[in-house]
């Protein structure tokens, strides 16, 4: 779905400022099987990604004046949602997902905007929200 009028053509990457790079780095990518992709220990930052997304993953000073995001208080990002292929990869993902350490539930699998779409939403262990979405076809 291309917008002749539009002047960009998608999104190439999306970068996001984690409270532990570590954590981040291991929720991606052993619990949702994410490959680095590459990364820059003097920032530091890790890049890792899907077959569709990449993300940069940027480790947040925390030595001064550091501030956990409230997503009701400050404009940025609000959560990153990510989809999934069918109803039952979602009910899998959740139960993965759910059991991983430092993982806070938001909410289980259920239907989205009255539905037929089905989500949940997770903050991932250095506190990122997360929505995993299945989106049936039309």
């Amino acid at each position: 779905m291309q917008d002749q009028n539009a002047l960009t053509i998608g999104i190439d990457h999306v970068g996001l400022a984690v409270s532990d790079l570590e954590l981040a780095r291991r929720f991606f990518v052993e619990c949702l099987g994410w490959k680095v992709v590459g990364g820059r220990p003097d920032y530091p930052a890790v890049f890792v990604a899907d077959a569709h997304v990449r993300l940069t993953l940027w480790q947040v000073d925390k030595s001064s004046g550091y501030v956990e995001f409230d997503r009701r208080k400050n404009a940025g990002l609000h959560h990153l949602a990510l989809k999934v292929a069918s109803l039952a990869e979602l009910e899998d993902l959740f139960a993965r997902v759910a059991a991983w350490p430092g993982v806070v539930v938001e909410f289980a699998p259920e239907p989205a905007a009255g539905g037929p779409r089905m989500h949940f939403m997770v903050r991932e262990p250095s506190g990122l929200r997360i929505e995993f979405i299945f989106i049936p076809a039309a």
